[in-house]
């Protein structure tokens, strides 16, 4: 496969894009590129615009271009060219899809133009073929309703028809999936033809409402590399500014579970000021420039790219996102960055071979979940639990939870989880409201406890299958799993408490009546079954048929929630070499391993300053701080970090 050669030589490489339009100049472009030198920066991404190249006459203009090209030569800069065929000068993301024959033939012969004239630089690195794929609805054009006919007339019969009940059958939502996964793998081959094994890379983006349209395990046989857009003014409307760096973190991996055996690199990051353009305004800070740049190296990424280094002029989007003043001087948050690459330079050796030493502890999402969630809303009083976003955000509690106790949770769609290993000692899964288990994945689910798991599902776990006709009826088929099935849920307008081994958790939206059959009960109320443990074969499931998760966010204090995991997952079991003595709200810790070195990436969002002891497995490792941009100390398992601050930590 092309991808794998490169996948094992990949750099890290940190960088911002340069934006080109005309009306710059040759110096102006040189001076950006000699920006990028000077803050340490070893990359960046160009959109090449066909707009600004493709005269009307017919002919091609590249100068513009190639200005830049050269520059980043000069400079020692690599360059992702993505593609970018025309379009409105209104679209900020570009064209996702084609729109009939004759437009994908426009696009073949862009790309033929393009790629056979910018290969030819040494600063070309690699190819970006299509920018943020992911457009939130059903595809539109007459293309895609023509390759719907053909895919669907493709589609073999399925071997589980939800037992005859008549159901939705999310044709669409199929469909979309196969057809965003069809068109990177036509940009990649059309590439390919005039650049053979030339490195492919793909930003998906607004990841905690588009993940459903990605099929990330396919796109690894074709990509050299997988990354994303994590834009807190574009893409973070699930969290408050005091959880954007929490919910980079969670963006961060879900695309390297996504990414799997590949490297994955971020291609976007906000890099400053948005004035009209995003959904909501804002200018990060330098602190939280450094925390986005560090969250997505500790969780595995070969790099970052700012979007970006210096303010377009026209358009939607003039003037915002630089890093660069007007007076193209570095703004603080550039002089940050730059920081932060001297510390990654100095210790390379570590961070290039780096692997994240995972706590065992898997957060699956289903996309079925995701698309039921979708189709069954109807309107009417709006409720955190059943709103579009309540099945996402029930799973983004569960990982802040455990961010907050210094536990770093995998966050996979379920397809990406290893259901194939013989013993599942030292791993749990936790399925937060996954409302939709789909069929194939009830034996495997039950195997994996029967292994050795340990399962956590709360909320509506398992109410539909991938169809979304209800479970809940006589047969349940995670009965033997779960030891119970499901008597009722009862809608409930206030939140209550749901006390589970002693301790009150949150039950919010739904309180799940349980009828037990091999379980034994963690909680009553008023007489009833309302949460359950089942020793299963070699492993542990627990039943919280409550949105406790989603609740304790709401409530904003995951104590209770934290409590619960540490007895149900016992932490002493799992891979943890450190984790947080006790949880510490708005902190987080990222842990890297490479060659028997470890660092600790901790990053403090509360409004305080911390002070907090560590438990560390091994108790022989001493701390030395490689990056403290607070003056932050780490003395034995002791830590003070300042309020915004990243602690940096190699134990030695």
């Amino acid at each position: 496969m092309h991808n794998s050669s490169k996948a094992q030589a990949t750099p890290i490489m940190i960088g911002a894009e340069v934006f080109i339009e005309p009306g710059q100049t040759p110096e102006e472009i040189d001076l950006w590129f000699r920006r990028l030198q000077d803050a340490g920066m070893t990359v960046t991404r160009i959109r090449l615009f066909e707009t600004y190249m493709h005269q009307p006459d017919g002919r091609w203009d590249y100068s513009l271009f190639d200005a830049a090209y050269k520059a980043a030569e000069k400079y020692g800069i690599k360059i992702y060219g993505n593609l970018f065929p025309a379009t409105a000068f209104t679209d900020l993301g570009g064209l996702k899809f084609p729109k009939d024959e004759d437009h994908l033939g426009a696009i073949a012969r862009y790309i033929e133009n393009v790629v056979v004239h910018f290969k030819q630089f040494k600063s070309c690195y690699g190819w970006v073929p299509v920018n943020e794929p992911g457009v939130g609805h059903f595809p539109q054009g007459q293309f895609a309703t023509d390759k719907y006919q053909e895919w669907k007339a493709a589609q073999a019969q399925v071997d589980y028809n939800s037992n005859g009940y008549d159901h939705f059958d999310f044709a669409d939502e199929r469909f979309h999936l196969y057809y965003n996964t069809w068109f990177l793998q036509w940009l990649t081959d059309e590439v390919h033809k005039h650049d053979p094994d030339s490195i492919i890379h793909v930003n998906n983006h607004a990841i905690f409402k588009n993940v459903a349209e990605y099929d990330f395990t396919s796109w690894r046989s074709f990509l050299t590399s997988l990354g994303g857009s994590a834009h807190a003014s574009w893409h973070f409307s699930y969290f408050n500014r005091g959880q954007y760096a929490l919910a980079v973190s969670a963006n961060c991996q879900i695309i390297r579970s996504g990414a799997g055996d590949i490297p994955w690199f971020m291609t976007e990051l906000q890099g400053g000021n948005n004035t009209y353009s995003g959904f909501l305004s804002l200018c990060p800070t330098k602190e939280e420039i450094c925390q986005w740049l560090w969250i997505a190296i500790g969780t595995e990424s070969k790099g970052a790219i700012f979007w970006c280094l210096n303010p377009r002029s026209s358009g939607i989007e003039a003037g915002e996102w630089a890093m660069l003043n007007y007076h193209n001087q570095p703004s603080d948050r550039l002089l940050v960055a730059a920081e932060v690459i001297e510390t990654v330079d100095e210790h390379i050796g570590f961070f290039e071979q780096a692997k994240e030493m995972e706590s065992g502890v898997n957060i699956l999402y289903t996309r079925e979940s995701l698309w039921i969630e979708k189709t069954l809303q109807m309107g009417g009083k709006s409720y955190e639990g059943r709103d579009e976003g309540g099945v996402m955000k029930s799973a983004l509690a569960y990982f802040e939870a455990l961010s907050e106790a210094g536990v770093q949770a995998n966050f996979k769609e379920v397809s990406e989880f290893d259901f194939s290993e013989d013993d599942y000692r030292g791993k749990a899964i936790i399925l937060a409201h996954q409302i939709s288990i789909p069929s194939k994945y009830w034996p495997l689910l039950t195997a994996f406890v029967q292994k050795g798991g340990k399962l956590i599902a709360d909320g509506l776990t398992g109410y539909y299958d991938e169809n979304a006709v209800g479970l809940m009826r006589l047969g349940f088929p995670l009965r033997d799993l779960m030891g119970a099935d499901v008597l009722e849920y009862k809608a409930i307008d206030e939140m209550e408490e749901l006390v589970a081994n002693g301790i009150a958790l949150p039950a919010y939206q739904w309180k799940g009546q349980l009828n037990i059959t091999t379980a034994t009960p963690m909680a009553n109320s008023n007489g009833d079954v309302t949460a359950t443990q089942n020793n299963f074969g070699h492993g542990t499931a627990y039943w919280l048929p409550s949105l406790v998760g989603l609740g304790s966010r709401m409530m904003g204090d995951y104590t209770h929630l934290n409590l619960f995991m540490v007895k149900a997952l016992n932490y002493a079991s799992l891979n943890l070499p450190f984790v947080f003595e006790e949880p510490q709200k708005g902190v987080l810790m990222k842990v890297l391993g490479a060659n028997n070195e470890v660092v600790t990436i901790i990053i403090n969002k509360a409004p305080i300053r911390r002070e907090f002891k560590i438990l560390v497995k091994d108790p022989m490792l001493q701390p030395v701080v490689l990056f403290a941009n607070k003056g932050g100390k780490a003395g034995g398992n002791h830590i003070s970090i300042e309020a915004e601050e990243t602690l940096v930590i190699k134990w030695v």
